[in-house]
């Protein structure tokens, strides 16, 4: 990591790019490059987007994109002095706790305690939406 780190680094040096590799901006940039790997497997079944590899031409755009993402990220957490290797063993050591095996198997749902609001402030919330913006709720009860 340390050397894609500074490989991306360098890069960026070479072609004064440091005035614009605001956090800000590395974090939009990221989102369009996030975006634009979305858009390569949007329409494809689920069974198509795990064979996407598979195909030589569109395989090919799909790691360019998980390129272009990662090289967005390793230099955002550069700038911002994260060490993405450390930042991943606590989230995942964080996600051991809360998706305990026994309770998480075969399970999508999220862990307790994630959301800001509880059930009855969504609710209220959603019929706030409601009645301010007629005909919106069922857009907002997603």
């Amino acid at each position: 990591m340390e050397e894609l780190t500074g490989r991306v680094r360098a890069f960026a040096a070479e072609r004064d790019w440091q005035p614009f590799h605001t956090p800000k901006n590395l974090a939009m940039a990221l989102a369009g490059e996030v975006g634009e790997l979305l858009a390569e497997l949007q329409w494809l079944t689920p069974e198509e987007s795990a064979r996407v590899m598979a195909d030589p031409e569109h395989g090919a755009r799909v790691r360019a994109e998980i390129a272009d993402v990662t090289i967005y990220l390793v230099r955002l957490a550069d700038v911002l002095g994260v060490d993405l290797l450390a930042a991943a063993a606590d989230k995942l050591a964080d996600s051991a706790v809360r998706y305990p095996v026994e309770r998480a198997r075969g399970s999508a749902a999220k862990a307790p305690g994630i959301s800001r609001r509880s059930r009855s402030e969504d609710s209220l919330w959603l019929d706030q939406r409601a009645t301010a913006s007629p005909g919106r709720r069922a857009y907002y009860a997603t």
